[in-house]
């Protein structure tokens, strides 16, 4: 008697415990939660976050609450793809992120063997959706897109005819950089093409030699720990040409490491400004009530997680096939505005742009 007894309280233990679960949807957040770029990972958490929150507060999807599980990949493949496997063993559903190219083109591979979509708000380098996964989705633009107009810029606008191109050798550093420089072509002269190592703190060196090169441009396709370096440095040695880089340099991080005065003049592309996008005017609001300053993917993740989030409401189930359909064939009214992916996953428009660094601010400079 005491046996079965035993066993029936187990199964009703059991049983609450399955129902628990099954009362909750689990999202993935992956990107770096730690080290010199948990800046991006930071934004990345809290614009999802305020989108999970906002769904909860209506009452969650399908009926049950959403829970944001997070991901630190340290911008490491290697931890990428660790945390890749920890998020689908844990049942996520789906995944946004992660935000360094060179850690979600691995993690794809393990969300695609798992069935489940994953959305990066950051990651540019093309060959993320050039795999041919069809539950890779991408929010942000791509880097063929941002080098050509990085090199509009400089060709049309700038009518520069002397460049050094500087990367930091990652998938997302080394790709912008020859996309810029495929797309400058014949018009302009590259008098210098180098690298520098990613988490190095001295680049005197390298920007020693580019200075012999008299370039009117340097161009670096990296992160802001080693743009701000780089600026910062290169201003020390004399070599006052301006610089360019992408988005992964623009967060006010990069003036903080470059300081302004060193900083003024950078060129950056990105985006389109959101306090300029009537739409954003929402989020912008309630972001800085809960968070305080936005960063500059902020927003993509925000979005991400609505679009996600109403795809899986429009299947009707968190089967991942049926939530991948409907990021196909939908178009979603999100804070940037209306979103639509093409059959490979990427947004139909490109949304590049060119800022430039200002009075200790970024500032929208020019539009293709």
């Amino acid at each position: 008697m005491k046996k079965a007894v035993f066993f029936l309280l187990l199964l009703v233990l059991v049983s609450s415990g399955c129902q628990k679960k099954q009362d909750v949807i689990k999202i993935g957040v992956a990107g770096p939660m730690t080290g010199d770029q948990a800046k991006m990972g930071t934004d990345f958490k809290n614009g999802v976050s305020l989108a999970v929150s906002e769904w909860n507060e209506k009452g969650g999807v399908l009926g049950k609450k959403i829970e944001a599980v997070l991901g630190d990949d340290q911008h490491d493949p290697k931890q990428a793809v660790s945390v890749a496997n920890k998020l689908v063993n844990d049942g996520a559903v789906a995944v946004i992120g992660h935000f360094n190219s060179s850690c979600s083109i691995p993690a794809s591979d393990v969300y695609n063997r798992g069935g489940i979509p994953m959305i990066t708000p950051g990651s540019t380098n093309p060959q993320l959706t050039e795999k041919g996964y069809q539950g890779v989705f991408r929010v942000c633009g791509r880097d063929d897109q941002q080098g050509k107009a990085g090199a509009d810029f400089v060709k049309g606008y700038l009518k520069l005819k002397a460049v050094a191109i500087l990367h930091d050798k990652t998938t997302y550093g080394q790709g912008l950089a020859d996309e810029f420089k495929n797309h400058l072509g014949s018009a302009v002269s590259v008098v210098y093409y180098g690298s520098i190592v990613q988490g190095d703190k001295d680049f005197k060196t390298v920007l020693t030699a580019v200075k012999t090169t008299k370039p009117q441009l340097i161009f670096f396709g990296g992160i802001y720990p080693e743009a701000g370096l780089l600026v910062k440095q290169a201003k020390e040695l004399g070599l006052n040409a301006p610089f360019m880089s992408g988005d992964g340099t623009i967060d006010p991080k990069f003036i903080e490491i470059a300081g302004p005065a060193a900083a003024e003049g950078t060129y950056l592309t990105f985006s389109p400004d959101p306090e300029h996008i009537p739409s954003a005017k929402g989020f912008l609001e309630k972001y800085r009530a809960t968070f305080g300053e936005i960063g500059p993917y902020s927003i993509y993740a925000y979005d991400s997680a609505n679009i996600l989030l109403k795809a899986i409401k429009a299947a009707g189930s968190v089967d991942g096939k049926s939530v991948i359909d409907k990021l196909h064939s939908m178009e979603f009214d999100v804070a940037l505005g209306k979103i639509r992916f093409d059959a490979r996953g990427d947004v139909t428009q490109s949304p590049y742009v060119v800022w430039i660094t200002k009075n200790g601010r970024f500032e929208e400079y020019w539009k293709p």
